[in-house]
């Protein structure tokens, strides 16, 4: 898998499947910026709010390379993307520390 077309592709579907887990009592909402390559899931708690709305995983397109800003999750975002054919060397752990390209 070379084509950025098909990253972008990958990564929009693996950040979606994120949206439909179960939480407990909270709703997950997966917002996308086509423009920018930038997709995420945020989880906002039913009211009253035990803790405040927060980014469960987000990951953007930068140059040829995917770089994950959050991963809350017990399932990590990279490992999903490992297994759909993204190669390792193409995706940075940003919220682990690796450091992302400049943006454009």
């Amino acid at each position: 898998m070379d084509r950025i077309d098909d990253y972008v592709e990958v990564v929009r579907h693996a950040v979606a499947d994120y949206a439909n887990a179960t939480t407990f009592q909270a709703s997950t909402f997966f917002s996308q910026d086509d423009e920018h390559d930038i997709y995420s899931v945020i989880v906002v708690p039913d009211l009253p709010r035990p803790f405040p709305a927060r980014v469960v995983v987000m990951a953007r397109i930068v140059g040829e390379n995917i770089v994950i800003d959050e991963d809350t999750t017990d399932r990590p975002l990279y490992e999903a993307l490992l297994r759909r054919g993204i190669p390792r060397e193409k995706i940075i752990l940003a919220y682990a520390g690796e450091q992302p390209p400049a943006s454009n």
